[in-house]
C-alpha cells in the first residue's frame, strides 16, 4: 500500500494538469496584462527585475528547504540527485541571474507576480518532495536510453532558452525604444524561440525522470507557454507588415 503522502503527490499532479488546461484556456479569453501587454493604469505593479527574481526564487528555495528538513532517503541514489539538479539549475538561473540581465522591461502587475509565486512553491514542493521522498529508480537509470535522451533534450532547451532571452535582451541598442522583430537563433523559425526552449527542457526534464509528476509540471508548460506564444505571434503580425509569415508560433516546421 503507498504512502498517503505519495497519493497526494499524485493527486498535486493531476490537479497541475488540470489547471495547465484550464489556465490555457483562461489565456485565451483574458489578455495577459504583463510587458507589451501591460496597461499603464494598473494601480499595483512590480519593478521587472525584482519581480522575476521573487516570483522564481521559490522554484530553488524549497526544494532546498525540503531536503534540508526531511531526512532526503532516495537522494542518496545518482539518478535522483542529477534530476533534482536538472531542476535547481533552471531556477538558479532563472532567480539568481536572469533578472539581472533585463535591460529596462516593464513592471509586472502585482497579481501576475502573486500567481506566478504561488506556482512556483507549488511545483518547487511537487518536484522536490517527489524525488527526495518517493521515487524509485534502478542504479542504471542514468544509461536507460529515456534519461540519456532526456537529459539531452533537457540541456539542449536551457541552452536555447537562454541564447534566444540573449537575443530578445539585445534586439535595441542603447537609447532606443519601441519593439524590433527579433532576429537570429531559432528566431528565424518560430515566434517564441524562448518558449520553445523552455517547453523542450521541461519534456526532457519529464523524460528523464519518467513521472506523474515531471509530465504534469511539462504539460502544464506547454499549456501555458503555447497560448502565450499564440498571443506574442499575432501580435507580431499585426504589428509589423513585414513579420515573416512562414514562421511558425513555438515549433519549428510544424506549429
Amino acid at each position: 500500500m503507498e504512502p498517503v503522502e505519495k497519493l497526494q503527490l499524485d493527486a498535486l499532479a493531476y490537479l497541475q494538469c488540470a489547471l495547465g488546461l484550464l489556465g490555457s484556456v483562461v489565456l485565451r479569453r483574458v489578455d495577459s496584462a504583463y510587458g507589451r501587454y501591460a496597461s499603464p493604469g494598473l494601480a499595483f505593479r512590480v519593478p521587472a527585475r525584482a519581480a522575476w527574481a521573487l516570483q522564481e526564487l521559490p522554484s530553488l528555495a524549497v526544494p532546498l528547504c525540503v531536503c534540508a528538513g526531511t531526512a532526503a532517503e532516495r537522494l542518496r541514489r545518482a539518478p535522483n540527485r542529477i534530476l533534482l539538479a536538472m531542476f535547481l539549475v533552471h531556477y538558479a538561473q532563472r532567480s539568481l541571474i536572469f533578472p539581472f540581465l533585463i535591460r529596462g522591461g516593464k513592471p509586472m502587475p502585482l497579481y501576475t507576480f502573486v500567481l506566478a509565486f504561488m506556482f512556483c512553491i507549488y511545483n518547487g514542493y511537487l518536484q522536490s518532495r517527489y524525488l527526495s521522498q518517493y521515487a524509485v529508480y534502478a542504479d542504471d537509470w542514468v544509461t536507460d536510453p529515456r534519461f540519456l535522451v532526456g537529459f539531452c533534450l533537457w540541456l539542449i532547451g536551457m541552452l536555447i532558452n537562454i541564447h534566444s532571452d540573449h537575443i530578445l535582451r539585445n534586439l535595441r541598442k542603447p537609447g532606443e525604444t519601441g519593439y524590433k522583430i527579433p532576429r537570429g537563433g531559432l528566431f528565424e523559425y518560430v515566434t517564441a524561440a524562448n518558449y520553445f526552449g523552455e517547453v523542450v527542457e521541461w519534456c526532457g526534464y519529464s523524460l528523464a525522470g519518467w513521472s506523474l509528476q515531471g509530465g504534469a509540471f511539462a504539460l502544464f508548460t506547454f499549456c501555458i507557454l503555447f497560448t502565450r506564444a499564440q498571443q506574442h505571434h499575432q501580435w507580431y503580425l499585426e504589428k509589423f507588415e513585414d513579420y515573416p509569415k512562414f514562421r511558425k508560433i513555438i515549433i519549428p516546421f510544424l506549429f
